[in-house]
């Protein structure tokens, strides 16, 4: 894209921006965006966060109407929690290939194998998963979460790689799922050992989600927000981010006084950025796309969440 280009794309996004900002008085309607969408989308949202501040920003919301820049699954959640709001997910085939990889009923059979242990489910799961578990946690509290729980066993859905993080940090018995984060599960050992080795005095930050021995190189395992707050408290200057690229860009423009090293150039959520300034325009023109959890399967999930949501100080 040239110089012209550029100036023509961002007049358009402007004037998009605008009349999106009119829709949302009309609406009244909030946006609610994660930190992996497309810059552009983050600046027109109300809230951005990770999954746990998203749901705490929904609940708080007196908005009737919540736009969730994110994936279905995130729209599913503020559902439960905000039966009384409309919310609208502007891409509906915005998704999450981890999410899939569980099932409503597989958990029930993988339930039947251990009848002794407690469900906790990662939000990345369908409300269908959520109403089969005994609560939800997200990677910022995963650990807090399992050591609230007084059984001894755990089956833990649907990130094998959280769960093995989370097994580090409790004695109790953890049943993994077989599922990940290809944003995360893609990063690799033998590029980050490169990128320690070109910059020796970076501090990696690493997300749960990536695999052990991904981990094991870490200085800090942190959740998104963890990773924004770890660079904003550390006297370092440079770091290595190992999470989704979006987060990486959105450090460098708001620390340009310290370096930074994206883990690998293929931790990219396509679904997140399937979101865009237009897709939200004509949700918050047409009203669509509703996303709506009820019946028993919203009252199941809902405690699994609200238990979350208690755990975590809400």
């Amino acid at each position: 894209m040239d110089r012209n280009e550029r100036i023509m794309e961002i007049m358009e996004n402007g004037l998009i921006a605008e009349e999106i900002k009119r829709l949302k008085k009309e609406r009244n309607a909030i946006i609610l965006s994660h930190f992996y969408t497309r810059r552009e989308v983050q600046e027109v949202a109300d809230f951005v966060g990770d999954s746990l501040s998203l749901c705490r920003a929904a609940v708080d919301s007196k908005a009737e109407v919540i736009v969730f820049a994110g994936v279905h699954f995130m729209a599913e959640s503020a559902s439960i929690l905000c039966p009384e709001k409309r919310v609208l997910l502007p891409v509906p085939d915005a998704g999450c290939p981890m999410a899939d990889m569980v099932t409503a009923k597989a958990l029930r059979e993988e339930k039947e194998k251990h009848p002794d242990a407690a469900v906790v489910c990662y939000v990345n799961s369908s409300a269908a998963v959520k109403a089969e578990s005994d609560i939800c946690c997200t990677s910022a509290n995963a650990v807090n979460v399992v050591n609230s729980i007084e059984n001894r066993e755990i089956i833990f859905v649907p990130d094998q790689n959280l769960g093995a993080f989370v097994s580090l940090h409790t004695d109790k018995k953890i049943h993994l799922w077989p599922g990940f984060c290809h944003v995360h599960h893609n990063i690799d050992e033998e590029e980050i050992k490169k990128l320690q080795d070109m910059h020796p005095d970076a501090e990696f930050l690493a997300h749960p989600e990536c695999r052990p021995e991904v981990l094991r190189l870490a200085d800090h395992i942190l959740s998104t927000t963890g990773i924004m707050k770890e660079v904003e408290r550390s006297g370092a200057g440079e770091f290595i981010i190992g999470t989704e690229k979006e987060l990486y860009a959105k450090l460098k423009r708001k620390y340009p006084d310290k370096k930074f090293y994206p883990a690998s150039g293929k931790a990219v959520c396509y679904n997140m950025k399937k979101i865009t300034l237009e897709s939200i325009l004509n949700s918050l023109r047409n009203m669509e796309y509703e996303v709506r959890v009820s019946g028993q399967v919203r009252e199941k999930a809902k405690k699994a969440l609200d238990r979350m949501l208690e755990i975590s100080g809400n």
